[in-house]
């Protein structure tokens, strides 16, 4: 209960002092699940519904209204909305990122229109990624099932500015055959 939250009211607050039905999805949960994409990671979410269509397309959604084209739930990652502006939908197989770089999802149950805007009004999804301070030094991953790799470099820059961080990664996903 003392993780810190900040999709309820826009600031960061503890989790037990926020006014909202609000689940957490932890970097170690992720971890644990084994989960190797986003919509896998939501599965860990108790308040969505998620269900996989094929090998590549999700459909995801809060409050028992799950379609191909469901468009009433915001979807931010590190607070900046993913949807497309195609349906205000969200093309879940476009959503990669490396899984060992999130810190936490944060899944707002109910509607959050009055502070999220037009877009929340099932409810609202944070996917919160860590710092790059935080993720310094190289990263290797690969898959099992399918031949799939990721990698990570994380830096620190001293030629730009004092205390610059950054990283970029890369990944590569191809069935076996």
């Amino acid at each position: 209960m003392n993780i810190e939250v900040t999709s309820v009211t826009k600031t960061p607050e503890q989790l037990s002092e926020s006014a909202s039905a609000i689940q957490v999805v932890t970097s170690n949960d992720i971890h644990r699940s084994g989960a190797s994409s986003i919509p896998e990671a939501l599965r860990l979410a108790d308040n969505l519904d998620v269900a996989q269509k094929n090998s590549h397309d999700w459909g995801i959604s809060a409050r028992g209204f799950n379609t191909d084209l469901a468009n009433k739930l915001l979807v931010l990652m590190d607070g900046r909305t993913v949807y497309t502006p195609l349906f205000s939908g969200v093309f879940w197989d476009v959503q990669d990122y490396l899984m060992e770089d999130l810190d936490r999802i944060e899944v707002i149950s109910g509607p959050g229109g009055t502070l999220w805007g037009a877009n929340a009004v099932n409810g609202v999804i944070n996917i919160v990624s860590k710092s790059s301070k935080d993720t310094q030094g190289s990263l290797h991953g690969g898959g099992r099932r399918f031949l799939a790799a990721g990698f990570r470099r994380g830096a620190l820059r001293r030629t730009l500015a004092t205390n610059v961080y950054y990283r970029v990664y890369g990944k590569i996903f191809r069935p076996r055959r």
